[in-house]
């Protein structure tokens, strides 16, 4: 199979017509390049806030709500796109609302006979929780493709090894990373991030970004990245692990060619087992935990 990372830039867009003629351009690219599973970055569709007008769309909260407003509309796009191309295609995180009294940021899967399910970021950065009031969701899962098992870790929870290592122990061979970074130290945070996760799971993982300025939408106005595609520095994978990337803060996707048989042979036979000698470290702790332990 093919995987294919977004380094998506955010229009401001004059009508539904314009994000539809977007999405359906960059959908039809990678298919055409040979994608089976295109990933779009975190709060890719903060650029529906534009639909509402240039108030609405600098206004933190009134933005939200006009992107949630074309929810179905979006659902209904991508279902038709990966429809049409047979792609299974993770949609551009959304606000979204759930049980939580505030919206939770949502990124959709969607595979060629409809939505397959959604996964909400776990832990909010500090713009998310003291300024933007967005929600953290409730719960991991992975999902069962044809492609293989398939978990999504949204940006911020790249950066945290036990919701990727609980997604991998139920079985997830591909981490999804859909993100959206002001400056490049945060970038670079969710690459090393990402790259770690390939390395200690020794599994495929997709960096999908935002891109370039969006000055008309606080939330988004600046964004820095480069779309990859990281698997572990082992057998059957490149030195470097590096399988794609393009260059900094270039639009366009990162493609490359995924085997999962190679994702089993490396924690099968690879230089180093991470993935089978995980449950080790809790055995080196436990001494460590005897000595701090309260009197």
């Amino acid at each position: 199979m093919k995987l294919a990372a977004a380094a998506y830039p955010l229009d401001f867009l004059p009508d539904w017509a314009a994000y539809r003629a977007k999405l359906s351009d960059w959908v039809a690219r990678a298919a055409g390049d040979g994608a089976d599973l295109l990933v779009f970055p975190e709060y890719g569709s903060m650029e529906l806030a534009s639909l509402g007008g240039a108030a609405v769309a600098a206004d933190l909260e009134a933005a939200l709500h006009e992107v949630m407003r074309h929810a179905p509309q979006v659902t209904a796009l991508h279902e038709e796109l990966a429809a049409r191309h047979g792609v299974h295609i993770l949609g551009a995180s959304a606000p979204a609302i759930s049980d939580a009294a505030r919206p939770v940021n949502r990124a959709t899967l969607y595979g060629p006979s409809g939505m397959i399910g959604h996964q909400d970021k776990q832990i909010m950065t500090r713009f998310e929780r003291e300024e933007w009031d967005i929600a953290p969701g409730q719960g991991l899962q992975v999902f069962d493709t044809p492609l293989g098992r398939i978990g999504v870790i949204i940006c911020y929870d790249a950066e945290f090894p036990l919701l990727a290592r609980a997604l991998v122990e139920d079985g997830a061979e591909i981490l999804l990373a859909p993100s959206a970074t002001e400056a490049l130290a945060g970038y670079t945070r969710v690459k090393v991030g990402a790259m770690a996760r390939a390395l200690e799971n020794q599994c495929v993982v997709a960096h999908a970004p935002t891109v370039g300025p969006a000055p008309w939408c606080p939330a988004v106005d600046l964004n820095t990245g480069a779309a990859a595609i990281y698997g572990p520095p082992d057998l059957g994978f490149p030195e470097t692990g590096i399988l794609a990337e393009r260059a900094l803060n270039s639009p366009g996707w990162a493609i490359a060619e995924i085997d999962r048989a190679a994702i089993a042979r490396v924690r099968r036979e690879g230089a180093v087992l991470n993935h089978a000698h995980w449950d080790e470290q809790k055995m080196r702790l436990e001494p460590l935990r005897e000595r701090v332990k309260p009197s």
